[in-house]
């Protein structure tokens, strides 16, 4: 029967899916500010040192930029690429780069002449008076999510999506449009509805870089490609206030234990249980920043007898006690 458990590529396709669920499901923006950036002619911008400060101030900072219309390039790192309409960039690690047209362009820092908040519309900052220029919707997220060490592992430094290439890209050029048009019609409304298309275009490009994602022997990615692991990584998933023993998990996953420990250690660099407590800590630190739950309850949820216990592990997990992260993420 473990044989049969082990080798049944159908159930690791949907247990790979369950866990792919339970992760977008707790993907919350805690934070997130749009803008448009039209620049024409020649031009570059350096994004590094305003990325810089943002990162002193708060940690899971993104910044993100959508290709609307026209070419520009990408410098990042010692590497370059061309852009074109409809290229969706997302820098989960916060990356200092470069865009720009032509070279040698006039340097223009778009994020240094926003207005003061609060916006009544989205800003519209253009730049030179040449006829044909480039349409760019730029701004940053603000994610929890990379405190998850194993999706952390499993990222890049740079996401980069061409949806006009994409055979699945319709859905996601449809929401672009609709960003677009937010800006341009300048309806009531527009300053909260571009948060929340912009939330959904990154919970979009995440499972689109997750499903795309090459195979790989470490790591989260490679867990998921895993019969054994993904199956044991939907129970854990699926049911994570449970008092899951490795006996049991072992049982599930049609491994022995001491395989199923060797198998966690070998592809993800931990151990089963330890992963559950991570996994836990990781829920706990949505809902200390999305619910007005006590954080005894939260406690309790993740699994811990006292609310003392909670807070030592919990800063160990984060650096920060429960509080200091639900006043942080609210700030």
């Amino acid at each position: 029967m473990r044989e049969a458990l082990s080798e049944n590529p159908g159930a690791a396709g949907v247990a790979r899916d369950d866990v792919l669920s339970a992760l977008l499901s707790t993907i919350r923006l805690s934070g997130s500010l749009q803008f448009c950036f039209m620049p024409t002619g020649d031009w570059q911008t350096d994004a590094t040192p305003a990325l810089a400060s943002l990162s002193a101030k708060a940690s899971g900072t993104m910044p993100f930029h959508i290709v609307v219309e026209g070419r520009c390039w990408l410098k990042t790192e010692g590497e370059e690429a061309d852009l074109e309409a409809g290229d969706v960039l997302v820098f989960p690690f916060g990356t200092g780069h470069q865009l720009g047209a032509g070279r040698d362009g006039k340097l223009v820092l778009p994020t240094r002449d926003l207005p003061q908040k609060p916006w009544r519309e989205i800003p519209v900052l253009r730049y030179g008076e040449a006829a044909q220029g480039v349409r760019l919707l730029c701004g940053y997220l603000q994610w929890g999510g990379l405190s998850f060490a194993p999706l952390r592992q499993a990222l890049p430094r740079l996401i980069h999506v061409r949806t006009r290439a994409a055979n699945d890209g319709d859905w996601l050029r449809a929401t672009i449009r609709q960003m677009v048009e937010e800006v341009d019609r300048r309806r009531a409304g527009g300053v909260s509805m571009l948060p929340r298309l912009t939330e959904i275009i990154f919970i979009e490009i995440l499972r689109h870089q997750i499903m795309m994602a090459e195979s790989r022997s470490v790591g989260w990615l490679a867990a998921l490609g895993d019969p054994a692991l993904s199956r044991c990584l939907s129970l854990i998933h699926g049911d994570p206030k449970r008092d899951w023993s490795l006996e049991q998990l072992a049982a599930a996953s049609g491994l022995s234990r001491s395989a199923l420990a060797d198998r966690f250690q070998t592809v993800l660099s931990t151990s089963p249980i330890r992963y559950i407590r991570d996994w836990r800590l990781y829920l706990a630190s949505v809902a200390l920043a999305t619910t007005s739950q006590p954080i005894a309850a939260i406690a309790y949820e993740a699994g811990y007898a006292t609310e003392a216990a909670f807070n030592r592990a919990f800063s160990r997990a984060f650096a920060t006690p429960p509080a200091a992260w639900r006043a942080m993420s609210r700030a």
